[in-house]
């Protein structure tokens, strides 16, 4: 042996031994975060007992540019460590929510009734109720409670059913709801269903429309939409408890609503679909573009497949009722031709008048969206490491 022979691995420690140590070092982490969190609990217990608000966003800030440098000054990479405390930062705040932190000492109990309870959302609203401590009762298809024995007996009635069902058990239940309680809905149009609220019943009624799916793993920083039609104290009541399970309110009417959701549902949809129709019909095998796919690629088709994993249904009658619907494909349409014609005509000149105004368009929000979607592409090129099979291991 000479004195250039390595020697590394005669005295590397086996590597069974090595990840041992690392597993018995993550069971340490995880037992502090279970100390963490309990003390969250606590936090949560104050809060709620001084009326201060779940969600501190200086703070937030504070201790996520802490961790990150901290993280640094130690060699590790502050982008991760920061992601790891968003996270930890979103199961804090669900975890406050859940214990009711942003509730009153004194809530007085109100019984709920959910019709359509065994959809999805049905059983995400139940959930949300229940966790804020209002006895909740559940009606659907195969339940012996039918929907009118529900309204009657309910404080709140609330209808979750599919669109083209709505109309027809607003007005079945409406007479029967009790003046001095409270109908609403959570319909992805608004201006019909509202008015049709206001029609079959003499008790209060709110227009909501969660902007979320039943299957997110958090309701904690989802966002919820209210349009008030009759009745502000009760109005007051579905804003709190709505803000109390942490979820994020924006107020408007149900006009204002629909021509949101013209851009942020219709046209978003439209697009989607418009570009997994074309995907399906030119002949090209989906695996065969992930052969070479970028992470922004993957993640548009992550998108574009979630769209069309889900019911058909939905989708259809978001769009066909959404009187901004013709307006918008209309749109689309034109912009797509223009665009078109540009890139047939290689006129660089035009193509870059155009990407300039979009820019324009969008202004600052680049700059975030840039920051955000780095995160994003981080976090899926992490998740999807090795799904062609490369056999990508870990420590």
């Amino acid at each position: 042996m000479t004195d250039e022979t390595p020697q590394a691995s005669t005295r590397s420690r086996p590597l069974a031994a090595l990840r041992a140590m690392i597993d018995a070092i993550d069971r340490d982490v995880l037992m502090l975060f279970a100390r963490r969190m309990a003390i969250v609990g606590e936090v949560a217990a104050f809060k709620r007992e001084n009326t201060v608000r779940i969600r501190d966003l200086a703070r937030e800030r504070r201790v996520l540019a802490d961790r990150s440098s901290r993280a640094e000054r130690l060699g590790l990479p502050g982008g991760t460590i920061e992601s790891v405390f968003r996270l930890l930062l979103v199961a804090s705040r669900d975890y406050q929510a859940s214990l009711r932190a942003e509730l009153p000492l004194e809530v007085e109990p109100r019984t709920v009734a959910i019709l359509g309870g065994g959809g999805g959302m049905g059983k995400r609203l139940a959930e949300m109720f229940g966790d804020l401590g209002h006895p909740v009762m559940i009606t659907d298809v195969d339940t012996r409670l039918t929907n009118v024995e529900a309204a009657k007996a309910a404080d709140v009635v609330v209808v979750s059913v599919p669109i083209d069902k709505t109309e027809a058990v607003i007005a079945e239940v409406g007479p029967h709801v009790r003046e001095d309680g409270l109908l609403m809905d959570v319909t992805s149009i608004k201006r019909e269903p509202v008015e049709w609220m206001m029609k079959a019943t003499k008790a209060s009624v709110v227009g909501t429309h969660p902007m979320f799916g039943p299957g997110v793993h958090s309701l904690s920083g989802q966002r919820v939409v209210l349009c008030e039609g009759r009745g502000a104290e009760w109005y007051a009541w579905v804003k709190q408890m709505l803000a109390a399970r942490g979820l994020v309110v924006t107020e408007t009417s149900a006009e204002q609503h629909d021509k949101a959701m013209a851009i942020v549902q219709v046209l978003n949809h439209y697009h989607t679909q418009v570009l997994g129709l074309a995907l399906a019909r030119m002949d090209v095998p989906l695996e065969k573009t992930l052969e070479f796919t970028s992470p922004a690629y993957l993640l548009e088709m992550y998108v574009t497949a979630r769209h069309f994993a889900q019911a058909p249904e939905l989708y259809g009658e978001i769009e066909m009722r959404n009187p901004e619907s013709a307006a918008v494909m209309k749109a689309f349409a034109a912009s797509a031709a223009e665009l078109a014609e540009v890139i047939e005509a290689k006129d660089q000149a035009r193509f870059r008048g155009i990407f300039e105004e979009v820019r324009g368009y969008f202004g600052d929000f680049t700059d975030e969206a840039l920051e955000q979607s780095r995160f994003l592409i981080d976090r899926l090129i992490e998740l999807t490491a090795g799904r062609s099979g490369a056999g990508a291991t870990g420590d």
